[in-house]
């Protein structure tokens, strides 16, 4: 997030349910079988559980997957009614890039770090398999938390994937805070 917010979009510009289920039925009658929800945060919109209902209409159109990426952070509340709407219980990324609350909240300039964890744990309760994770990670930022990433893991339906930082306009990326697969291979098999 960048420090000093983003702007958010105006819901007269954004598209009305009507207006993504149509869209949608266009891709799924030239050949697409899943749709993503992403962001910035669709949990923000009072009518996703509407939008996943009017998607999951097009499951006899050939639609197999509804899915969604979140930051977690409003999510638990809202995904009883996102999966009996339609949502796949395999099409479920949560947004994490720190396991330590205090990281967490210097990162994302939010609180909400518990709910992110809770949000995980619901979802596998629920029977989301897997739930994965994603993780930005960042050299001397949050790298040192591979392992313990890792280990979220072991018992449960979870997929961690560490994904790289990606560039844009004020997030001052740089080379230096990229760390290659190799590394990152080279600790979880260090553990």
């Amino acid at each position: 997030m960048p420090a000093d917010g983003v702007a958010l979009t105006a819901s007269q510009h954004l598209l009305t349910p009507q207006e993504v289920q149509r869209l949608a039925t266009l891709f799924v009658k030239a050949g697409v079988t899943k749709i993503r929800l992403t962001g910035g945060e669709p949990t923000v919109r009072k009518d996703l559980q509407e939008i996943v209902q009017r998607l999951s209409t097009l499951k006899p159109l050939g639609l197999q997957t509804i899915a969604i990426t979140s930051n977690g952070i409003a999510l638990g509340r809202q995904l009883p009614g996102l999966v009996a709407a339609g949502l796949s219980l395999h099409g479920l990324n949560i947004s994490l890039d720190s396991l330590k609350a205090e990281r967490f909240e210097r990162l994302t300039r939010r609180r909400g770090h518990g709910r992110v964890l809770q949000s995980i744990q619901q979802a596998v309760d629920m029977g989301f398999d897997p739930v994965k994770v994603n993780v930005v990670l960042q050299r001397g930022v949050n790298d040192d938390e591979v392992a313990d990433f890792v280990e979220m893991t072991r018992s449960q339906p979870v997929n961690v994937r560490f994904i790289g930082y990606m560039p844009f306009d004020g997030n001052v990326w740089s080379t230096a805070k990229m760390v290659p697969y190799r590394e990152v291979m080279q600790r979880i098999n260090d553990r």
